[in-house]
């Protein structure tokens, strides 16, 4: 039997086809009809198989007896951890349970749902989630900028003559914050058509391959490097705001700030010449479409939202935004934006985590503080925690810290269906169904898309009548933990969110959308039955100007210069008179396109082949250390210490070293076979949770100082 489908494993939502025998999966390719991915898949997509295949996937609930785990019902499961997260309350106070929510939580149709009243059940203002340690940056830019944390503008990569990519690699990641599969073809046709692609990275990464240019640049000196380039743009007479210029508010203070920022003054900082930071901003400006694109690398880093922000700026004074090849907005059948109730617009600092005072975003805190939050005593400590579809030990800074505080809980959940380094130290495990075995419809992704399109995928498979969907455990244990405060309403409320279920919920959210049939039961457009009907999904068309309009700042005014950025500047500015002078190195973490964080680790068919987790370093810094292309080698920072082999190569810049993300799995007592043969080391055994962008609080991955010798000595 074939079903389409849409695989669910990173955000390039490529369309699949599935092909079963009963239970059984016989393949999985690429859907040539889907009109977004017309065809194109990734290794990862056969990952699917393999997690709902994986004998070490959970299917029942398991409690932890000591070292041991014991299998129990669903009602005896939920009524412990209501009862267990209500005894730390009543002792502790609400703030007493965190909770942590994973990167796959956006993956899920029935999590993206059901997640929100769940966490308000639990009355906590200690919520984290993987938000702090990828993208916190862009979110909150796009809050001050244009009033709401998912008005991320979108690279328009499809009818962009110029694309200037600055810490991305899109051609491994499929686009990150910017949703578009089969990236490679999509650069290969900007040069196709006449057009540039540069690539600003202190990694000659695999997007920089298919590059017109690439430049290496120092870890963490992106913002600067973003100012000399405006200095350019201003001193040279190239800006050009155009048509928004009357919705602007704070031109003349960035031009001001640029002003202090010459090419010659940000060379030796950034490693660039001064004349080629000339010529990247005069080629960017006079390009008939260009956009700017910023990722992980930008806003993993102790300037992130400042470098965010910046990049913002430069595609708004040359006329880049909101205009076709530019930096544009999406209008997705269901707009989380437009429609009130699903997403807020993104408020900072209401409050403030009790050990360092960092402050919140959109109702969470940095999940840096995780860690001390648990293990630093006192009125308020943490004493329970929740994590669900998440893996913080190896997706946080200085995951060792973390390790040590777990043990200390009174009490742990985690809704996930591994045994993994993480929920390892749970007391109750609840897994959920497998990705092939729930409906799909990304209610993110097509925010983040590089076109309008919309799909609606059924479950290939039917949960067993054992299993239980991610949303039913929400809901089970919402209902629970509201029981106190009202047994019958709380019993009644869970009814009816059952009732609806996450089909009823997406039907509402898509006719009430911009291309929506309406509450009429007749009504002209779109519905969730008239898109299933649609096995392929539907294509909407090109992203199209939407502004000022879309604005949900005051009076819809773009915030240019907002004062909090403007200040930061000065903690930027002493970057140029920083020397390291010492035998450090700084550190950066790469992404691998058969790799996803740390969830695929147990697929043998996306583990095998060449070790993947090496230190990459350059020729003349392994020269100077006596080390040689395969040596195993120690690498230290301020927190921690591992192991790894070396590679030595030209693609990493002089100064700088590269370890991917999401390995470690030689931790005692998880169930993950296949990984825990391929165990690599965790770059967040090096990180430092001490180290963050200032202005917003998220994780400052790129640039920690290490040191490298050879192992053994």
């Amino acid at each position: 039997m074939r079903h389409f489908a849409t695989c669910t494993l990173c955000e390039a939502i490529c369309g699949i086809v599935v092909e079963t025998e009963e239970r059984r999966v016989v393949s999985i390719r690429g859907d040539a009809d889907d009109p977004f991915s017309r065809g194109h898949i990734c290794p990862k997509a056969l990952g699917l198989q393999d997690v709902y295949d994986d004998p070490d996937r959970l299917t029942r609930p398991v409690r932890r007896d000591g070292a041991s785990w014991t299998e129990i019902g669903w009602d005896e499961a939920f009524d412990e951890v209501a009862r267990g997260l209500r005894a730390v309350q009543r002792a502790h106070g609400n703030d007493a349970v965190a909770i942590y929510l994973g990167n796959p939580t956006v993956h899920s149709l029935g999590a993206m749902l059901f997640t929100p009243t769940f966490v308000r059940a639990l009355r906590t203002k200690n919520r984290f989630s993987a938000t702090s340690v990828d993208q916190l940056p862009h979110h909150l830019v796009a809050s001050v900028m244009f009033g709401h944390q998912l008005l991320l503008p979108i690279p328009d990569i499809d009818r962009t003559q110029h694309l200037l990519i600055l810490g991305a690699n899109p051609a491994v990641s499929n686009g990150s914050l910017m949703t578009a599969p089969d990236v490679v073809q999509r650069l290969k046709a900007i040069r196709a058509r006449g057009g540039r692609v540069v690539v600003i990275d202190p990694r000659r990464t695999e997007t920089a391959a298919l590059a017109d240019e690439h430049h290496f640049i120092r870890p963490g000196t992106d913002a600067l490097l973003l100012l000399a380039v405006l200095h350019t743009v201003f001193g040279e007479g190239l800006e050009r705001v155009g048509r928004l210029q009357p919705s602007c508010d704070g031109l003349d203070e960035v031009r001001r700030l640029a002003s202090g920022f010459p090419p010659e003054r940000v060379a030796g900082a950034c490693g660039l010449a001064a004349g080629t930071i000339r010529d990247l901003a005069r080629a960017f400006a006079s390009a008939e479409r260009a956009v700017c694109y910023g990722r992980l690398g930008v806003s993993t880093q102790a300037f992130g939202a400042l470098a965010c922000w910046l990049v913002n700026v430069l595609n708004i004074v040359t006329g880049r935004l909101d205009e076709p090849g530019g930096a544009m907005f999406t209008r997705p059948a269901v707009d989380l934006v437009g429609t009130r109730g699903f997403v807020g617009p993104g408020h900072a600092g209401r409050w403030k985590s009790r050990v360092r005072g960092l402050p919140e975003f959109a109702g969470e805190l940095p999940v840096a503080a995780l860690a001390e939050e648990i293990d630093t005593p006192g009125e308020g400590q943490v004493r329970a925690l929740v994590t669900s579809a998440g893996n913080p030990v190896l997706s946080t800074p200085n995951g060792r810290r973390l390790e040590r505080a777990l043990l200390s809980l009174d009490f742990m959940v985690s809704i996930d269906f591994y045994i993994n380094e993480t929920t390892r130290h749970a007391h109750v495990i609840l897994p959920p169904t497998s990705p092939l075995e729930r409906d799909h419809y990304d209610l993110v992704f097509h925010v983040l898309a590089i076109r309008n399109t919309a799909k609606f995928s059924p479950a290939v498979f039917t949960r067993e009548p054992e299993a239980r969907h991610d949303w039913e455990i929400l809901n089970a244990l919402t209902w629970r933990l509201r029981a106190p405060r009202g047994w019958a309403r709380a019993r009644l409320e869970a009814s009816l969110r059952r009732a609806l279920g996450p089909r009823r919920l997406l039907d509402y959210a898509i006719r009430v959308g911009p291309y929506g049939a309406g509450l009429r039961p007749r009504g002209a457009g779109l519905t969730r039955r008239r898109l299933e009907a649609q096995p392929h999904g539907v294509d909407l068309g090109p992203l199209e100007a939407c502004l000022p309009a879309r604005l949900c700042t005051p009076r819809r005014r773009i915030q240019l210069a907002p004062q909090a950025w403007v200040r930061d500047v000065g903690r930027l500015e002493r970057l140029l008179d920083r020397s390291d002078g010492d035998d450090t190195l700084s550190l950066i973490g790469r992404r691998d396109l058969r790799s996803n964080n740390s969830w695929m680790h147990n697929s043998s068919r996306l583990v095998k082949g060449p070790r993947r987790c090496t230190l990459r370093m350059h020729p003349g810094d392994a020269a100077a250390r006596a080390l040689d292309h395969g040596a195993r080698v120690r690498v230290r920072s301020r927190v921690g210490v591992i192991e790894t082999d070396l590679e030595v190569t030209d693609e990493v810049m002089p100064g700088a070293v590269s370890l991917p993300h999401g390995w470690g799995h030689d931790r005692e007592g998880t169930r993950l076979t296949v990984a825990g043969a391929h165990p690599g080391a965790s770059i967040n055994d090096l990180t430092d949770d001490a180290s963050l962008d200032a202005l917003s609080g998220n994780a400052a991955f790129n640039g920690v100082r290490v040191t490298v010798e050879r192992a053994g000595t």
